[in-house]
């Protein structure tokens, strides 16, 4: 009685057998070419079409501006939805140009310091020489 060969054997070999089959000049080759034999400088290319890509979407201040200017003045219900839409927007564009308005208008507002602005590097060395000459001068007395 022949013995059976377990499955895993038999699948690995029948795997093998396919991979290596024989085109007609009677060299082996894998099993992707098995079934036509390909030209050398031959390369399959997905698809050579150039697809436009979207243009991302850009405001400027002043564009920005007016929406908001015009979010606010809506009253009725439902109005800013069809203002978002017909802009081409979203409503979480709509909050953040708000918050942008918002802390421009609070730089703007801030009183500016005038004159020449510190060097806090120069500053540190400055500090860290004064510190060390009187760390000398305790030492030394």
């Amino acid at each position: 009685m022949q013995k059976r060969q377990p499955s895993s054997k038999v699948s690995v070999q029948a795997l093998h057998s396919l991979d290596q089959t024989q085109d007609p000049t009677g060299t082996a080759q894998g099993a992707r070419r098995a079934t036509k034999a390909v030209p050398v400088g031959f390369a399959y290319h997905a698809s050579t079409e150039v697809v436009a890509r979207t243009k991302r979407r850009f405001k400027s201040n002043a564009e920005k501006r007016r929406i908001v200017a015009e979010a606010d003045a809506c009253v009725l219900p439902g109005e800013v939805g069809l203002q978002l839409r017909r802009e081409g927007i979203y409503s979480s564009n709509l909050f953040n140009w708000r918050q942008q308005l918002r802390a421009a208008d609070q730089t703007a507002l801030k009183v500016k310091k005038r004159g020449p602005k510190p060097n806090l590097e120069l500053a540190q060395t400055r500090r860290v020489e004064t510190l060390t000459r009187e760390k000398l001068s305790l030492k030394s007395s």
